[in-house]
């Protein structure tokens, strides 16, 4: 059988593995960051409907630039964000993924880098590397924050063509402050031209002010966010961005037609037509959080202040023997690659109650 390596594939793929989390079959499983709640029946139901009555025209290629879609988030981000645009200023794709795919296809590309503050969301420079852009990562400070002074030097340093900003952190669960954003963002240009991109993909669950408002007036500012966490729908794959209109008209140019089914369209304007019942679970997994941080550190156990729906914890000597130590006992949680860290996502409260089980045994067989 041949090997991927006998391909004639580009030599920056080379030795790469691809994305993903191991997918294994345990008995409580919070290693993904997805909502542990499904779709309330009712509203299974409407989508139900909504499928039969848009499968009738499956002959027919979807609305190629989501117009209605478009508008719709447009709607949502104005009452839960304040942000006051039309669909101009929108672009959804198939998870916020391929939408920071495309912005990297536009404004990335052979020549040209992205600049990163890690540890961070790991698709980022994948994904840079699969466009053939640059990826440059710049180190967090102990506390998973990013060292402002540091950060402009990078800039001067590096000239990067994008800089991508992830709030709340993916996977430490810290936020960035809007003044580190805004101060960036000016730095940034000060140097040249430079899209500056804010992963805000678990926005909903930070108890600090949106970030997505910040896009008026900062024509190369790009907030992206997804549909995936706190809407409970992590198996729709519909991602967004809200940006200066140029920015979509930009995107655009490099998506692929008809990008977005018929049936995705209409599953998600379903969705956001329900979208504050659904954010009931939002409050929910906040609190399940808070309880999550509070117990661990009462076991011993060192957190780093989340404002997202998942908890980094440590320290371990051994991460990967502590993971393993968790999975023994039935619970899967991540590990992110962070030196001497874990991640687990709050579950439900039964899940939740597992997870902390076994992170009390975990403490005394890593002590013993």
């Amino acid at each position: 059988m041949t090997r991927i390596d006998e391909l004639p594939v580009r030599d920056e793929l080379r030795g790469m593995t691809p994305y993903g989390a191991p997918e294994l079959d345990a008995p409580v499983r919070l290693n993904v960051n997805e909502s542990p709640y499904a779709l309330p029946e009712w509203l299974a139901e409407r989508i139900a409907e909504r499928v039969r009555e848009t499968v009738r025209g499956l002959n027919r290629y979807p609305d190629r630039d989501a117009g209605e879609l478009r508008a719709a988030l447009a709607a949502y981000l104005g009452r839960t964000t304040g942000l006051a645009v039309d669909k101009t200023h929108i672009w959804p794709a198939n998870g916020s993924n391929e939408v920071i795919q495309q912005l990297l296809q536009a404004f990335g590309g052979p020549g040209r880098t992205a600049l990163g503050f890690e540890p961070s969301y790991s698709v980022h420079p994948l994904i840079a590397r699969g466009t053939g852009t640059g990826w440059i990562s710049v180190p967090r400070d102990a506390h998973f924050a990013i060292d402002v002074p540091a950060a402009r030097a990078a800039l001067a340093e590096h000239r990067p063509d994008i800089v991508f900003l992830t709030s709340p952190n993916n996977p430490t669960g810290t936020a960035v402050a809007e003044q580190t954003v805004l101060a960036l963002y000016e730095a940034a240009q000060a140097v040249k031209p430079c899209l500056v991109i804010v992963d805000e993909a678990y926005g909903e669950f930070s108890g600090r002010p949106p970030l997505v408002p910040l896009v008026e007036g900062r024509p190369h500012l790009v907030v992206t966010r997804t549909m995936s966490k706190a809407f409970g729908a992590a198996g729709l794959r519909l991602g967004y961005l809200a940006a200066a209109p140029a920015v979509v008209d930009a995107v655009r140019l490099v998506r692929l037609p008809y990008h977005l089914s018929s049936v995705t369209q209409a599953i998600a304007l379903t969705v956001l037509e329900h979208a504050e019942v659904l954010l009931t679970y939002v409050e929910q997994l906040k609190s399940e959080r808070a309880r999550l941080v509070t117990e661990l550190r009462e076991m011993g156990y060192d957190i780093t202040d989340s404002d997202a729906n998942f908890v980094q914890f440590g320290r371990f000597e051994d991460s990967h023997r502590a993971w393993e130590a968790l999975l023994a006992h039935g619970v899967l949680v991540r590990d992110s690659g962070v030196p001497g860290r874990l991640r687990v996502c709050a579950g439900t409260p039964a899940e939740n109650d597992a997870f902390l089980a076994a992170a009390r045994a975990v403490v005394k067989e890593c002590a013993d």
